[in-house]
């Protein structure tokens, strides 16, 4: 008996150890193999429905492989110096910038008092000046560290690689590993594809469509800067309850001010149908999928970019989600829990 007890002992040992090993050297890429298994998520109906004719496994993974390195290259090439010389741009302006007297004529009675003015001033002026400094600081990180980041983009495209080739295989060996009935997986497995296309598509993309739609209207009326103001756009349209009114009702204020009045009107007019957006598309895509509640999905990319910077905006609202069907799944009710809902079922 207790040698028994004493094998078992080492060998839990001897496993936490390797566990500890592998987490150590993985954990640099860590986050790159989850991103390619998300890319794999969002590919998934594309690959499927390309190796309907090419009948390849390996050769459709290949070339979805290769549109995305288009999709994310592409676009780094091209954007990545424009949107620094126009943080640049925006960090001289700032520097001369007057932010008290545009207030002062839309709430006289509040900037009446010329000490609270110029405390509101600074803060305004303090706050500016960092963002700017922080956007700059990170988009020349990413040129900086350009080898690195091409060695994490390996790993995602070779994770999205077999991923999309072996998705079956792979699978039937996580079942194999959870210590759950049938049924109980085959409820686990739905509620997890339910739930991440529902955050996936029905908030980052959402979002994402948000920020491009208000961009156009910045680059049609001819704001200034206006691919970098399309960048943030993007970012706070996937933040829930924020949105995209966080950047262009600061710029249609400062359009009228300013004398735009036809701009003014035609970026208010583009920020409504961006908001609108929401409305329209939201209940198509995420029809029939499980809904998380949106203040989990505000503190999970809020929380998720603290801890794992810019992915957080994916992997923070996908680790509360999956945390929420474990709870489902143990409460077992055929109702509605507080913080999932399903759509269809209201």
């Amino acid at each position: 008996m207790n040698e028994e007890y004493y094998r078992k002992f080492v060998t839990l040992g001897l496993l936490f150890a390797l566990a500890i090993l592998v987490f150590s050297m993985l954990k640099p890429v860590l986050l790159s193999a989850v991103l390619g298994i998300l890319f794999s998520f969002m590919f998934m109906p594309v690959y499927k429905w390309m190796n309907k004719f090419i009948k390849q496994k390996t050769v459709s993974a290949l070339i979805i492989c290769i549109l995305l390195i288009v999709l994310i290259l592409l676009p780094f090439w091209f954007f990545t110096p424009i949107v620094i010389d126009q943080s640049i741009q925006i960090y001289t302006v700032v520097q001369k910038a007057d932010f008290i007297t545009p207030l002062k004529a839309f709430f006289p009675k509040f900037f009446a008092s010329e000490k609270f003015s110029a405390e509101v001033g600074s803060i305004l002026y303090s706050f500016t000046t960092n963002a700017v400094n922080y956007a700059v600081n990170e988009f020349s990180s990413i040129i900086l560290n350009a080898p690195t980041l091409i060695m994490q983009l390996f790993v995602v495209l070779f994770t999205l690689f077999f991923m999309l080739r072996d998705q079956d295989e792979f699978l039937s060996y996580l079942e194999s590993l959870l210590p759950f009935s049938e049924s109980v997986q085959k409820k686990l497995f739905q509620k997890t594809k339910d739930i991440t296309a529902s955050v996936i598509f029905g908030t980052i993309i959402m979002g994402g469509l948000q920020g491009i739609l208000t961009g156009i209207g910045f680059f049609i009326f001819g704001v200034p800067n206006a691919l970098l103001m399309t960048l943030l756009a993007i970012i706070v349209g996937i933040l829930p309850i924020v949105g995209t009114s966080i950047i262009w009702i600061p710029i249609v204020v400062y359009l009228f001010v300013s004398g735009n009045n036809i701009s003014g009107i035609g970026v208010l007019i583009f920020g409504l149908a961006s908001a609108g957006l929401d409305n329209l598309l939201k209940p198509i895509i995420v029809s029939q999928r499980s809904e998380m509640h949106p203040s989990l999905i505000l503190f999970g990319i809020v929380g998720g970019f603290f801890l794992f910077g810019a992915l957080g905006f994916l992997l923070g609202p996908l680790i509360l989600a999956y945390l929420l069907i474990i709870v489902e799944v143990y409460r077992n009710k055929s109702s509605d829990g507080f913080f999932m809902q399903h759509p269809v079922s209201k």
